[in-house]
């Protein structure tokens, strides 16, 4: 029998393609995202993991993970991830249905930490703003007029530090910054084997110069950084998100911004990516803006690839316990229903 991997064309990195290729009894299909949903749902319903975006503005909503999808697809029982987030994974729903989900945490870590550097550096020396006033046809400046600040010397706020929050501490801390952060998943002794000394949520965003985010988006941290936590922070502090999405109120953002309480923002995440070109934060000089490409690198790319991949077929050969699993308190049933599905082929 065939095992099934079933996955849409959005770009992957063509080594996934390549290790679930080769691997033996595997069977990979590549569906249309767009034009053809009847064949898609016939390859979904026949499959036992389903390899998904983690970007929630690529994949058209009816393919997110669902309870509806995990309906319409009983013997699935895997869904991975492009990537660290898990935006189009309902994981109550598949915790439910005895549907391990994974993700790739840790591939991309460097990659999004470079870039929250990056914006950092772009913000604080004005190097964005600099560049554009070089290209229009009109001058009219002088170097002291985009005057920036450096890194030396300044408190780095983070919020959350997992793997890609462990790097960027490392960054911070070679900069010539003081590092502090918070996280619910670690205690100081644990923040500061990962390079931060522990404060509270509030302590940190009365402390920092800059708040950069590197927490997942959950129910936990939508909207986490509202009107209120952007007043809470230091006058003429920068703000960095290259986590999620929806964890920072924009509008409030553009407020704390336009007012001149905050100094300047660097962003790579979007409530809608991309976002609309008449955005109110894209008219402001002193905001930094990607298009959620902290993660997007040849290498992080590659990484991640490889990552779900050998996690499928490491799982599909033997029923091996991801080493990325989301929802650990799936896998007694989850386990029961991939030993049933292999043994007929042992």
């Amino acid at each position: 029998m065939a095992l099934n991997v079933v996955r849409f064309d959005y770009w992957l990195d063509p080594a996934f393609d390549r290790i679930v290729g080769a691997a033996p009894g595997v069977q990979l299909q590549t569906c249309r995202r767009q034009g053809d949903d009847a064949a898609a749902w016939q390859a979904l319903a026949g499959a036992h993991v389903y390899q998904i975006s983690a970007a929630k503005d690529e994949l058209p909503r009816h393919w997110f993970a669902t309870e509806e999808l995990l309906q319409r697809c009983p013997g699935l029982l895997a869904v991975s991830s492009s990537g660290s987030g898990c935006d189009t994974i309902d994981i109550d729903a598949c915790t439910r249905a005895g549907v391990a989900v994974m993700n790739q945490s840790g591939g991309n870590a460097d990659s999004v930490a470079e870039m929250a550097l990056g914006l950092m550096l772009s913000v604080l020396r004005r190097i964005a703003e600099s560049d554009r006033l070089l290209r229009a046809p009109a001058r009219g400046f002088s170097r002291e007029d985009v005057m920036g600040h450096e890194l030396r010397g300044r408190t780095l706020g983070l919020v959350g530090v997992g793997e890609t929050g462990r790097r960027a501490a490392a960054l911070g801390r070679a900069f010539g910054m003081r590092v502090i952060g918070c996280d619910p998943a670690y205690d100081a002794a644990a923040l500061a084997a990962r390079g931060a000394e522990a404060v509270s949520f509030q302590e940190l965003l009365r402390s920092a110069d800059i708040v950069s985010l590197h927490c997942p988006r959950d129910a936990g941290t939508l909207s986490m950084m509202d009107a209120a936590a952007f007043a809470t922070m230091k006058p003429g502090a920068v703000f960095v998100s290259t986590a999620r999405g929806g964890i920072h109120d924009e509008a409030a953002l553009h407020h704390a911004l336009a007012s001149g309480h905050l100094a300047g923002a660097g962003l790579d995440v979007w409530d809608q990516e991309p976002p609309p070109a008449d955005h109110p934060l894209l008219s402001l000089p002193q905001v930094v803006a990607t298009f959620h490409t902290a993660g997007v690198t040849h290498e992080a790319r590659r990484n991640n690839a490889e990552l779900a991949a050998t996690q499928i077929v490491c799982l599909l050969a033997d029923g091996q316990r991801p080493a990325r699993l989301v929802n650990p308190e799936v896998w007694p049933l989850a386990r029961e229903r991939i030993a049933r599905v292999l043994q007929p082929s042992r």
